[in-house]
C-alpha cells in the first residue's frame, strides 16, 4: 500500500510541473511584437534556395561520425528553403512559430533560426530584433540584407552562445562590438569582412569557442598571428578561401580538442608541419593550396583519427611518409599536385573504409600500385595526371565496390583490365591520355554513367554492349579502326550529353531520321574523323554548348541550318584546319570561344557577337578592313587575325579594350600608324603588328602595358628613334624591331639603367641604328645573365590557351619558331651603322644562345669576354672590321654549333679544339691574314690535325641517317640546349650545307678520340 501512495505522489507531482509548464510556455505580447516588428522589415524574394540546397547535398555525401562539414550551424544539413515568418500569425503563441525557440520554464524567446528564410531588407540599428534579450541562439544565415551593414548592437545580446550571419549579403566590416560576445560557443560570419583587431577580441574574449567558421571571410589585411592564442576548447576552425597571406601559427595544429581545421585556398599562405608531438582528435584536416615546403612529417601518423586528410597543391616533396599507415580511418585522401616522388608506398593498403583517393599531378613514378587490390571500401580512386606506367592491375577487390575511377594523364599501356566490364557499381571512368592498347570487350554492368578512352591506342569497334547503357551520359573513344564506324548507332544512347570520338574514322553513309537525333546532346568533339561535310546527323542538337569539328575535310560554306545549332547555348565552335571557303553570319548569341583559323575563307571579317573572348581566324583569305565593332567586345582576351589580307587602319579604339591580353594582326596588308593611346590598366600580354606597312613612331602610351611579354613590329615602316623608355616594362621579354626606319642610340648610359630586366629576345637588325654598341644595356639583361638555369623548367612562352611564336634569322634565312622556348635567348643587331669596340660587358650574358653583330662597322679586336658566353650557340661576327687574332677562349663554346666571322680583318692562325675542327672556311674567307688547316693559307708553323675527308656517301663513311643526327645534337658535350634551338630550327627548315659539315665535322672529331683511346 505504502508502495502504491509513492507511485500517486510522484504523478501528481508531475501532473503540477505539465500544469505549470504548459502556462509558462506562452511568451509575452512584448516579445511577439518584437518579432512581427521585426518581420515587417522585410520583404521575400527565394534567393537562397540553390545556396541551401547545394549545402544540404554536400552533407549528406560528407558527413563523418554525426559532425556535419560545410554546412550552416544548427540546420543539421537539412536547410529548406521557404520564408519561415510569412507564417507569424499575432493571435498565436509566438512560441509555436516557425523558427522560434522559447524556453520551457519562463517563456522566453532563446532561439531564433531563420535561415535560408527569403529575408530581403536591412537590420537598422533601433530594430525590435534587439528587445529579444534573452536570446541564446540566432541564426539568419543565407537570407539577403541588400548589402547593409552588421549592426553593432548585436552585442546587446549577452545571453547569446551561438551566432551565424554567414552567406547573408552583409556588407563592410564585421563590427568588433560581436567580440564582446563572451559566451559564444559556435560563431559562423563566413562571407563577410574581417580586420585584425576584430581577430584579436574574437581570439581574447572568446574564450569558451568550440566553433569558429570565418570561410570566404576577406582578410587581405589580417596577419596569421593574430590566431595564435585561440582558445584549448576549439574543436572546429575553417578559415577557407579567406586571401590570407604569411605565416600561419603552428601550434593551432596541435590545439588538444581540435577536430576539424580546414585553411583551403589561401594561396598565399605558408605554414610548417608539426614533426614531433602531433598527436590531435583531428577528423577532418584540409589545407589544400596551402604552401607547405619541404616533405610530409611522419608525425602525421599520430592523427589517427582522421577521415578526410587533403594536402593537395602544397608543394610538398619527397616520399610519401610510411606512418600515413596508421590513418586505417581514413574514407578521402587527396596528395595531388606536388612534388613527391618515388613509388606510392604499400601501406596504402590498410585504408579499408577509403571512399576518395587523390594522388593527382604529383611526380611519382613506376607502376600501378598493386595495394588497390586490397583497398575494399575504396568507392573513389582517383590517380590523374602523374608518370605511373606498367598495366593496370588485373584484378580489384571482390567486393567490388568501386565507383568513380580517374587515372587520367599518365603512362598506363596494356589492355584494358576485365574488372572494368564487370564492377556491378561502377558509374564514373576516365582512362583518358595514356598508352593502352588492344580492344574494347562488352560491358556488363548497366550502372556506367560515364566512359572515357579515348587519346590510347585501342582499336577494333565499338561494342554493341554500349548502345545498352541506357544512363550513359558522357562517352569518349578513340579508335583505329579503318573500316569506319557508323556514327548514327549513338544516336540510340538517349541521356547522351558528352561525346568526344576525336581521331576515330567515322562513317556518315546512314541517312539520319526522326529517331536518330542526339537531342539532349551538349558536347561533342568529332575532331581529325575524316569528315568531309557538315552532316545533318546534329540538326536536332539545339542545347550545343561545345562543337569541335576541326581537322577535318569539310568543305565550303558553312551552311545556314547551321544557324539555329545551339543557337542560344553554343559557347565553343572549333571549325580550324579544315577547307572552308565562306561564313556569312555569327548568329550564335553566347558564343564565347571561335576558332576558324587554317582555313581558305574569303571575303570581310563577320561582325563578332559581344559576348566572344578568343576570335582567332589566322591563316586565311579574309579581305577589307577591320570593323569598327570589334570596339563593343569587352569580354575579349585573344584577337588574332594574323596571316590574312586585310587592308586599311588598325582601330583606334584597341588601345582602350582592357580585357584584351593577346593581339596579333602581323602578315596583313594594314597601314597608317599603331594606335596612339593604350590605357591604363590594360591586360595586353602580346602585340605582334610585324609584316604590315605601318608608319609613324611607338607610341609613349605602351608604356601603361605593365603585363606586355612580347612586342613584334619587325618588317614595317616605323621611322623613330630607339624606343629606350620600354626598358620601363617589367615583364617584357620579346623585342622585335628588325627591317624598320629606327635610327640612332642614346648615348646617354643613364637611359639604360634597371632597363629590361626580363628581355631574352632583342632583335634590331636591317635598322639605321648607329653609334657605339650600348654598353650599359648589355650590362642590365639580367635574363640573359642568369646562371641559375639549372632550375628553369623547360617551358614555352604563352598561357596555356595561346602561345607566342616569333621569326629569327639564321645565317641569311629566316625560321619561324611557332613556339618560343622559355630558355631561348638570342641578340641581333646586324645590319645597322654600328662602329666602335664590341663592349666586354657583352661576355657577363652567359645565357645568350645566338649573337648577331653582322653588317655593321665594328672594330677593334675580338673581345676575350666572348669566351664566358658558354651558352653560345651562334656567333655571326661577319662583314665588319674587326682586327687582330681569333681569341682561343672561344674554343670553350662547346654549343657553339655555328660561326662566321668572314669579312673583317682578322689574322694569324685559327684556334684548334672543340667546336672549332667543325667550321669549315666559309666561316672566315675575306680575312687574308688567317691561316689554318682549313684554309688554303696554312700557318708556318702548323700543328693541328689534318682535316679527314669531307662528307661523302652516308652507307661509305657509317655516318647516322638524318634522323639520327638529332640525337647526335643533343648528345654532343652537353648539347641539350642545342638539340632545343639549333636542331629545333634545322629541322623545321630542310638540311642546310653548313649544317651537314658541322655534323660531319662532330663525328670525325668522335672518330679521332676514339682511335686516341
Amino acid at each position: 500500500m505504502g508502495c502504491l501512495l509513492w507511485v500517486y505522489q510522484i504523478l501528481y507531482i508531475q501532473l503540477l510541473y505539465l500544469c505549470s509548464q504548459s502556462s509558462a510556455t506562452l511568451c509575452s505580447h512584448d516579445q511577439s511584437s518584437a518579432l512581427l516588428q521585426f518581420k515587417q522589415l522585410f520583404s521575400f524574394v527565394n534567393r537562397s534556395s540553390f545556396d541551401c540546397d547545394y549545402y544540404a547535398y554536400f552533407s549528406v555525401h560528407f558527413p563523418f561520425d554525426g559532425d556535419i562539414i560545410h554546412t550552416p550551424l544548427y540546420c543539421d544539413g537539412r536547410c529548406p528553403s521557404y520564408p519561415k515568418t510569412m507564417s507569424w500569425k499575432e493571435d498565436e503563441d509566438c512560441c509555436s512559430w516557425d523558427g522560434v525557440t522559447c524556453d520551457s520554464l519562463t517563456g522566453h524567446v532563446i532561439g531564433l533560426d531563420l535561415s535560408c528564410g527569403w529575408l530581403h531588407g536591412n537590420i537598422p540599428s533601433n530594430s525590435s530584433l534587439f528587445l529579444l534579450n534573452h536570446l541564446q541562439k540566432l541564426n539568419l544565415a543565407y537570407n539577403d540584407f541588400n548589402f547593409s551593414q552588421i549592426p553593432p548592437d548585436f552585442n546587446r545580446f549577452t545571453s547569446l552562445t551561438h551566432l551565424n550571419l554567414s552567406h547573408s549579403n552583409f556588407a563592410g566590416q564585421i563590427p568588433s562590438e560581436i567580440t564582446h560576445l563572451s559566451k559564444l560557443v559556435k560563431l559562423d560570419l563566413s562571407e563577410n569582412s574581417l580586420e585584425t583587431a576584430t581577430v584579436k577580441g574574437l581570439v581574447q574574449n572568446l574564450t569558451d569557442l568550440t566553433e569558429l567558421l570565418l570561410d570566404r571571410v576577406f582578410m587581405y589585411t589580417v596577419v596569421p598571428s593574430s590566431f595564435m592564442n585561440l582558445s584549448s576548447s576549439l574543436s572546429s576552425l575553417s578559415l577557407s578561401n579567406c586571401f590570407l597571406q604569411g605565416n600561419f601559427p603552428d601550434n593551432i595544429f596541435l590545439l588538444p580538442n581540435l577536430k576539424i581545421l580546414n585553411l583551403a585556398y589561401n594561396y598565399n599562405l605558408t605554414g610548417i608541419l608539426p614533426k614531433v608531438n602531433w598527436s590531435s582528435p583531428l577528423r577532418f584536416l584540409d589545407v589544400s593550396e596551402m604552401t607547405l615546403p619541404g616533405e610530409l612529417p611522419n608525425s602525421i601518423g599520430n592523427l589517427v583519427h582522421l577521415t578526410h586528410l587533403d594536402f593537395s597543391s602544397c608543394s610538398l616533396n619527397g616520399t610519401v611518409p610510411i606512418s600515413l599507415g596508421n590513418l586505417t580511418k581514413l574514407n578521402y585522401l587527396s596528395l595531388s599536385a606536388n612534388n613527391f616522388a618515388g613509388q606510392i608506398p604499400s601501406f596504402l593498403s590498410n585504408f579499408y573504409q577509403l571512399h576518395k583517393l587523390g594522388l593527382a599531378s604529383n611526380n611519382f613514378i613506376g607502376g600501378f600500385p598493386e595495394f588497390f587490390v586490397n583497398l575494399t571500401q575504396l568507392s573513389v580512386l582517383s590517380l590523374a595526371s602523374n608518370q605511373l606506367t606498367g598495366p593496370i592491375p588485373s584484378q580489384v577487390s571482390p567486393q567490388g565496390i568501386l565507383v568513380h575511377i580517374n587515372l587520367v594523364n599518365n603512362s598506363f599501356n596494356g589492355s584494358l583490365p576485365s574488372w572494368l566490364f564487370t564492377l556491378p557499381l561502377l558509374q564514373y571512368v576516365n582512362l583518358h591520355y595514356n598508352q593502352l592498347t588492344g580492344i574494347i570487350d562488352e560491358f556488363q554492368s548497366k550502372s556506367l554513367k560515364c566512359i572515357y578512352l579515348g587519346n590510347n591506342r585501342l582499336h577494333g569497334s565499338v561494342p554493341g554492349s554500349i548502345f545498352e547503357l541506357v544512363n550513359l551520359i558522357g562517352l569518349s573513344l578513340s579508335l583505329n579502326n579503318s573500316s569506319g564506324i557508323e556514327l548514327h548507332l549513338f544516336s540510340e544512347l538517349k541521356k547522351l550529353e558528352v561525346l568526344y570520338l576525336s581521331n576515330t574514322n567515322l562513317s556518315l553513309s546512314t541517312t539520319f531520321n526522326n529517331n536518330s537525333s542526339f537531342s539532349k546532346l551538349r558536347f561533342l568533339t568529332l575532331s581529325a574523323c575524316n569528315i568531309s561535310e557538315f552532316s545533318d546527323f546534329f540538326r536536332s542538337s539545339h542545347q550545343l554548348e561545345y562543337l569541335d569539328l576541326s581537322d577535318n575535310k569539310i568543305h565550303g560554306q558553312l551552311p545556314k541550318w547551321m544557324w539555329d545549332i545551339g543557337k542560344e547555348t553554343l559557347y565553343r565552335l572549333n571549325l580550324s584546319h579544315n577547307f572552308l571557303t565562306g561564313i556569312e553570319h555569327l548568329p550564335w548569341k553566347n558564343l564565347e570561344y571561335l576558332y576558324l583559323h587554317s582555313n581558305l575563307i574569303q571575303g570581310p571579317l563577320p561582325n563578332p557577337p559581344p559576348s566572344l573572348s578568343f576570335f582567332i581566324l589566322s591563316n586565311n583569305n579574309f579581305t577589307g578592313e577591320i570593323p569598327l565593332s570589334l570596339c563593343n567586345m569587352s569580354y575579349i582576351q585573344i584577337l588574332d587575325l594574323s596571316y590574312n589580307n586585310l587592308t586599311g587602319t588598325i582601330p583606334k579604339c584597341v588601345g582602350n579594350i582592357s580585357s584584351l591580353h593577346v593581339l596579333d594582326l602581323r602578315k596583313n596588308r594594314l597601314h597608317g600608324s599603331i594606335p596612339r593611346i593604350f590605357a591604363r590598366d590594360n591586360h595586353f600580354r602580346t602585340l605582334n603588328f610585324n609584316g604590315n606597312g605601318l608608319e609613324g613612331s611607338i607610341p609613349r602610351s605602351l608604356v601603361n602595358c605593365i603585363m606586355l611579354e612580347v612586342l613584334d613590329l619587325g618588317n614595317n615602316k616605323i621611322t623613330d628613334s630607339f624606343p629606350y623608355w620600354l626598358g620601363d616594362l617589367p615583364e617584357l621579354q620579346v623585342l622585335v624591331l628588325r627591317f624598320n626606319n629606327f635610327y640612332g642610340f642614346e648615348r646617354g648610359s643613364s637611359k639604360f639603367n634597371s632597363s629590361f630586366p626580363m628581355l631574352r629576345i632583342l632583335d634590331l637588325s636591317h635598322n639605321n641604328f648607329s653609334g657605339r654598341l650600348p654598353t650599359r644595356l648589355f650590362e642590365n639583361l639580367k635574363a640573359m645573365a642568369n646562371l641559375d638555369e639549372a632550375k628553369r623548367e623547360l617551358n614555352y612562352m604563352g598561357v596555356g590557351y595561346y602561345q607566342d611564336s616569333v621569326a629569327i634569322v639564321v645565317k641569311g634565312f629566316e625560321i619561324q619558331l611557332e613556339k618560343i622556348v622559355t630558355t631561348f635567348t638570342t641578340i641581333d643587331l646586324s645590319s645597322n651603322y654600328f662602329h666602335g669596340e664590341i663592349p666586354n660587358s657583352i661576355g657577363k650574358l652567359q645565357q645568350l644562345r645566338l649573337l648577331n653583330l653582322s653588317q655593321n662597322s665594328l672594330t677593334g679586336h675580338i673581345p676575350l669576354s666572348l669566351g664566358n658566353v658558354t651558352a653560345l650557340e651562334a656567333l655571326d661576327l661577319s662583314s665588319n672590321k674587326l682586327v687582330g687574332e681569333i681569341p682561343s677562349e672561344l674554343v670553350g663554346l662547346t654549343f657553339l654549333a655555328k660561326l662566321n666571322l668572314s669579312q673583317n680583318h682578322l689574322e694569324g692562325p685559327i684556334p684548334w679544339g672543340n667546336q672549332f675542327g667543325t667550321f669549315q672556311n666559309d666561316s672566315y674567307s675575306g680575312n687574308l691574314g688567317l691561316c689554318g688547316f682549313m684554309l688554303s693559307n696554312k700557318c708556318d708553323i702548323d700543328e693541328t690535325p689534318q682535316p679527314e675527308s669531307s662528307i661523302d656517301h652516308d652507307e661509305e663513311h657509317n655516318i647516322p641517317t638524318w634522323l639520327d643526327w638529332k640525337v647526335i645534337m643533343m648528345g654532343y658535350g652537353s648539347g641539350l640546349s642545342l638539340g632545343l634551338t639549333i636542331g629545333y630550327i634545322v629541322f623545321s627548315t630542310g638540311k642546310p650545307r653548313w649544317f651537314l659539315r658541322m655534323i660531319d665535322g662532330l663525328i670525325r672529331r668522335c672518330n679521332r678520340k676514339t682511335k686516341r683511346k
